[in-house]
């Protein structure tokens, strides 16, 4: 189970980091999985998407990771000394990213088991701009609401680490609230996208689309800017019998 839980990972993170896709180059991004109920494996820092083998991935434990969460005044040395203390081999080689902290925290929400972060150019070139929060506003095609649910969350630029990762959680907590459902996508300023799913294939295809929405969003701006759909428009998308038939066929 757990080899082929790994070679999956692979697979996504391989797929994540073609160069065609422009989501990422050299050491950008990170993957992870859950494993079982006390561990998951992430992404080692340093290794590259494209290229990743199996040895580039580090076991942790959750209970390790989320326990940083709850320690104050931690240094930079502290949260690299903590990760590494995370590794539920501590023989093994390879460093948890400083983002494991982010990543065991989507991994314990209820039925997400994959994670997919990825800086792609056309979506940065949004969430680099001025105009973020407001090019994000609303939906803008059906296809997108269908994959990437009905809003995504909005994560103001973070120091990376622990103060990301709380952060990130309370955001999360709070579309929970508001949505009354998980989010799919997370959009973070200046920084890149976070996919959650609870498949492999789902955070790719999700990737994929959150790629093509910003590339069209990008282009509204040339014409006038976006056409957001009506709050109805979208409820209605996302409810839909045929649309929520299609979102079970996509795996979503």
């Amino acid at each position: 189970m757990s080899n082929d839980t790994l070679k999956q990972l692979v697979t996504l993170s391989n797929n994540l980091g073609r160069p065609e896709n422009d989501y990422v180059i050299l050491g950008e991004g990170n993957t992870s999985t859950r494993l079982d109920e006390k561990s998951f494996y992430v992404k080692a820092s340093g290794t590259e998407l494209r290229t990743i083998t199996e040895r580039g991935f580090v076991q942790v434990a959750f209970d390790r990771v989320l326990g940083l969460l709850e320690r104050e005044g931690l240094t930079d040395a502290d949260v690299k000394a903590g990760l590494a203390a995370a590794k539920v081999d501590p023989d093994a080689p390879g460093h948890p990213s400083v983002e494991t902290l982010l990543h065991a925290l989507c991994l314990n929400l209820p039925g997400i088991s994959w994670v997919g972060h990825t800086h792609p150019v056309a979506l940065n070139a949004l969430t680099c701009s001025v105009g973020f929060e407001a090019a994000y506003a609303g939906r803008i095609f059906p296809d997108e609401i269908v994959l990437c649910g009905p809003a995504p969350v909005i994560v103001p630029y973070t120091d990376p680490g622990v103060p990301l990762a709380r952060e990130t959680w309370a955001r999360i907590n709070r579309y929970i609230d508001e949505h009354n459902e998980l989010p799919r996508i997370i959009l973070i300023q200046n920084h890149g996208l976070i996919v959650l799913g609870k498949a492999a294939q789902q955070v790719e295809d999700t990737t994929a689309m959150a790629v093509k929405a910003a590339r069209i969003l990008l282009g509204t701006f040339a014409a006038g800017g976006p056409h957001f759909l009506s709050d109805k428009d979208v409820a209605r998308i996302h409810t839909r019998p045929d649309e929520l038939y299609r979102r079970q066929r996509l795996g979503v």
